[in-house]
């Protein structure tokens, strides 16, 4: 799997497998969404700062349940987040889910201790100063977490595995995540007194430290928003922003029109805020549902696609075993019949000689049956078009992830780009790929999950050949079987009719190509495709 052209191999596990919207880039369509949303929300924005020291009526229940909605929605978006890293384990998603799950946890707790909420005085802190520390506390780790996200999620990719290691990081970030905020959790309550006030004589009005803090926190969000534009690529990139823009009135009507609670501000404020909390979240189901819907029609089309060439297979094999029955019964009886008569006292020699070119005519039968049924798939020739085996592969990497990631196989991949293509049908070399990587996926079921690994890569040699290698860690092949795993009819499965290698042998070679064995053994097999490039 060694090239020369190595500068130009992706090492990272390939970025169209799995699909995740932290992966996935933004249309323009979605653009144009979430700016037409940051343009709605600074024009409620504008409208509500003139008012926004209106005194309204004192609603002890808005702050518990908002905030719990708020909390309750945060805390799904951070477990949607954490299923994501599951699936495609990046450090940028831990980070962006570890701000949700600080989100949902600040929220619920600055719930507990605002005064009117469950209790007068609230249920924990001073009843006071405690509030308003939880929100300076939830404002500064949220922008944290994305910016840390904004920072990790273009650096090295790790090997993209489905198993324990991502369970166990997950597990860790949130017990790092619960850690930090009982420790800052008990600095605002507990040790609320040895931190600045930011009410003293009532709860309604703020001191002038509210104020500076409400720009501090303003400039710290522009600060993450400033970073993350930068580096906007992915849908994931795209929403944040929009998020990072609806927390912002929340700080700028608070900072620059009033402080006060239970004013027009404040009230609105809350509602830039559950805006904000419910906006990644419903991206996150909106695509989640597409990508279902997307993945259903392909599935939907596989199986037509599967079943039509099951039908080919089940007709072309009908008719292998119709036709080359009879022939090789007649061999079987003139056979038996030879032995009789050689074994006779005395032989026969002259109906020995007649059965025998029987037998030779009945041979050449079969061989011409055989010869047919391969000059079927060497005529199928009137799809051909210009293609790229890496994209080929890519592609059958797709259509296999549910079978990959049900039997827990690691995958990896070195795929070359922008070189030269093969003329070939897509849909048949397609169809070979998959044969390799099921065959593969087949031979890694006795092995325990943990060493089921799938290597696919791409390579050019001697500048005029392209060549894709697929290898597996699987129980491999025995060496007396070497040479007949490409032979019509002969498996080492416990079930399968052995024509899988012979078809795909066949369709690699009537496009000038070849399909090999490169090496088997305990540690698994490696099989090599090989097409030359069109000439330029």
């Amino acid at each position: 799997m060694k090239g020369s052209n190595r500068s130009h191999v992706d090492r990272r596990s390939d970025r169209d497998f799995p699909i995740a919207i932290a992966t996935i880039p933004a249309t323009v369509e979605q653009r144009r969404a979430a700016v037409g949303v940051i343009i709605v929300l600074v024009i409620v924005a504008a409208a509500v700062a003139p008012f926004a020291g209106t005194q309204l009526p004192r609603v002890d229940a808005f702050v518990p349940v908002l905030q719990t909605v708020l909390a309750v929605a945060d805390l799904i978006t951070a477990i949607l987040l954490f299923a994501q890293y599951r699936i495609l384990p990046e450090r940028a998603l831990l980070a962006v889910a570890s701000a949700y799950l600080c989100s949902a946890s600040f929220a619920f707790l600055q719930t507990l201790t605002f005064p009117g909420a469950y209790a007068p005085s609230g249920l924990i802190g001073d009843g006071f100063n405690s509030p308003a520390w939880f929100f300076v506390l939830w404002h500064a780790t949220f922008p944290l977490g994305i910016l840390a996200y904004t920072l990790l999620k273009d650096g090295p990719e790790p090997v993209l595995k489905v198993g324990g290691s991502a369970a166990t990081m997950i597990v860790l970030t949130v017990l790092g995540v619960l850690i930090v905020v009982s420790g800052l959790a008990w600095l605002a309550t507990a040790g609320v007194g040895s931190l600045p006030a930011f009410y003293t004589d009532s709860v309604i009005r703020q001191t002038n430290l509210g104020n500076q803090v409400n720009v501090g926190l303003l400039l710290w969000y522009s600060i993450a928003l400033v970073v993350l534009l930068a580096r906007t690529r992915t849908i994931l990139d795209v929403w944040l922003i929009v998020i990072l823009v609806a927390w912002m009135p929340n700080f700028l009507v608070a900072a620059l029109a009033s402080s006060v609670r239970f004013s027009l501000g404040w009230y609105a404020a809350r509602g830039f805020a559950l805006i904000a909390s419910f906006l990644l979240l419903s991206v996150l189901l909106t695509e989640m549902t597409v990508l279902y819907s997307r993945l259903a029609n392909a599935f939907s089309l596989l199986r037509r696609e599967r079943a039509n060439r099951l039908m080919s297979v089940d007709a072309a094999t009908a008719a292998i075993a119709h036709e080359v029955r009879a022939p090789l019964g007649a061999i079987t009886l003139n056979a038996s019949t030879a032995l009789a008569l050689l074994r006779s006292k005395p032989t026969e020699l002259e109906e020995v000689d007649v059965i025998l070119k029987d037998i030779e005519r009945d041979t050449l039968r079969a061989s011409a049956v055989i010869s047919g049924v391969r000059a079927l798939f060497k005529e199928a020739t009137d799809n051909r078009t210009a293609a790229n085996l890496s994209d080929c592969a890519r592609q059958v990497l797709n259509l296999a992830e549910a079978e990959l990631l049900a039997n827990q196989v690691t995958v990896t991949t070195e795929l070359l780009d922008n070189y030269g293509q093969v003329h070939t049908d897509p849909a048949q070399l397609q169809q070979v790929v998959l044969n390799l990587v099921r065959n593969a996926i087949d031979a890694m079921v006795s092995v325990t999950p943990d060493n089921r690994r799938l290597a696919v890569a791409t390579e050019i040699r001697r500048g005029s050949t392209a060549v894709l290698t697929i290898q597996d860690t699987g129980v491999g092949i025995a060496e007396e079987d070497h040479d007949r795993v490409f032979d019509a009819f002969f498996t080492t499965k416990t079930s399968g009719m052995g024509l899988g290698l012979a078809i795909s042998r066949t369709i690699v070679e009537s496009h000038g190509g070849a399909l090999r064995l490169v090496g088997s053994g305990p540690a698994g097999s490696t099989f090599e495709v090989t097409l030359p490039i069109n000439p330029r």
